[in-house]
């Protein structure tokens, strides 16, 4: 699989994953089920967060639930767009994250695949905004939460990409 990613400093020095290539199209609706399927290339992948050192797993579990969640089914417009489209950089995404946040788990649901409960973490990832040209304009940046559960087998797995939001200040500039 071909993915065009990179990481950047802004000028306050934080990382921005900037996902150079806008794959989910649709200014409508976004084909989750594509989605799904795209995102099952990362199952059985981890990758090290640089700022605890931590290990996070893909599993299989992945794919589903960041299609099918209800956060997802929620999600109209541009979000809908960027969470789609921030699949591509989901590795790099979780590389930068920071801001450790423990949560216990209080569902049911969740006894065996998140055992020892649930961390969140922030991260940012920007998109490409094009003329009519196909040159870009601008990036727009992105706000986002990773959900980590924390399994019985005592690793720690993504689970969900959510609370995306659009920052607000001025776009990254070509």
């Amino acid at each position: 699989m071909e993915r065009n990613i990179s990481v950047i400093k802004d000028v306050n020095g934080h990382q921005i994953v900037i996902v150079n290539d806008i794959r989910f199209k649709g200014k409508r609706n976004i084909d989750w089920d594509e989605v799904e399927q795209y995102l099952k290339q990362y199952v059985g992948e981890f990758i090290e967060i640089a700022e605890s050192k931590e290990i996070v797993y893909i599993g299989s579990d992945l794919p589903d639930e960041y299609s099918g969640s209800n956060y997802t089914a929620k999600l109209k417009g541009a979000l809908a767009k960027a969470k789609a489209n921030a699949t591509q950089g989901i590795p790099e995404i979780i590389e930068i994250a920071e801001n450790k946040r423990f949560r216990e788990n209080l569902a049911k649901k969740h006894d065996k695949n998140a055992r020892f409960g649930w961390y969140r973490y922030d991260s940012r990832f920007a998109l490409p905004i094009f003329d009519d040209d196909g040159e870009v304009l601008r990036y727009n940046v992105f706000y986002v939460e990773i959900v980590i559960r924390h399994a019985e087998d005592r690793k720690l797995y993504l689970y969900d990409i959510i609370n995306i939001k659009k920052e607000t200040s001025t776009p990254l500039e070509q």
